[in-house]
């Protein structure tokens, strides 16, 4: 435990020094930034005000931006150690392959969760100096919508930088995937669901094994418990599972899928050439 620890700690000092981290947090935290300086906490829309607007509009962010960041950032970790000879290097020391593959998750996850999750704090200082009402419900909920997505893309990146041979390969697959999860996927299940002519239920139940989608539907139904904005997906989601439940889904699966995929990805990359 005591290395896994020291892997990661050396993993997170590596990201402060990287220019994706910066860009990262500068992302994250100039969009919150902007949203202050564009007067949304000020607006009205559809009943939503404050600092409810402004994590609306986080949501939307999120949903394109996260999943690809992560992946991008994440997918090339262990292979840059293999062709740099990092991972040779640290494998002279009394330290094992489990300690360094999971302590580099552990350090990957903590500078892919902070930028996003400063964010969000730095929203909350402002709004407390502004004298804006703080949803902390919200806050708390969202944030963990947010770490929930974050280990499940991180688990899919460990996996395919597992799998693939080079970093230009891993680059693709990450891409493919973001690809599938962000937008060929609902088009593919509406496609079949016309031609084919394939029961709702089947094609519901497709659609929420996606990460994108669970966190999507979940961070929606913050602000809309009745989710009046997915249509008739939300009499499946409400009937099936009920508003709490379904939270409490999209907690728990994220990270199942993401721990599971993290585990997978451990299991290739001990059977795989590390040099």
């Amino acid at each position: 435990m005591k290395n896994t620890i020291l892997i990661a700690f050396l993993d997170i000092k590596e990201s402060f020094r990287s220019k994706w981290f910066l860009i990262y947090l500068l992302i994250f935290g100039g969009l919150v930034a902007a949203f202050f300086i564009s007067g949304v906490t000020n607006s009205r829309v559809l009943g939503f005000s404050g600092l409810s607007r402004l994590l609306l509009l986080f949501i939307q962010v999120c949903i394109i931006i996260l999943p690809i960041f992560i992946l991008v950032s994440t997918v090339r970790a262990i292979l840059q150690d293999k062709e740099s000879n990092v991972l040779e290097y640290l494998l002279s020391f009394p330290i094992n392959l489990r300690e360094y593959y999971f302590g580099k998750a552990l350090g990957r996850l903590f500078g892919i969760f902070v930028p996003v999750f400063l964010s969000l704090v730095l929203a909350v200082i402002w709004g407390v100096i502004k004298g804006v009402n703080v949803p902390w419900e919200l806050f708390l909920l969202y944030s963990g919508l947010l770490f929930c997505l974050c280990v499940s893309f991180l688990g899919i990146a460990f996996l395919i930088s597992s799998l693939a041979k080079t970093a230009e390969i891993a680059l693709a697959l990450a891409f493919f995937v973001w690809l599938v999860a962000l937008a060929f996927l609902d088009l593919l299940l509406i496609a079949i669901l016309m031609k084919y002519q394939v029961d709702q239920n089947i094609i519901f139940a497709v659609a929420l094994a996606n990460p994108i989608e669970v966190f999507r539907i979940a961070a929606i139904g913050l602000f809309d418990p009745a989710l009046a904005v997915i249509g008739p997906a939300a009499y499946f989601i409400l009937d099936t599972f009920g508003r709490v439940n379904f939270l409490i889904f999209a907690h728990v699966y994220p990270i199942f899928l993401g721990i599971l995929c993290l585990v997978l990805g451990f299991v290739v990359f001990c059977k795989k050439d590390l040099a």
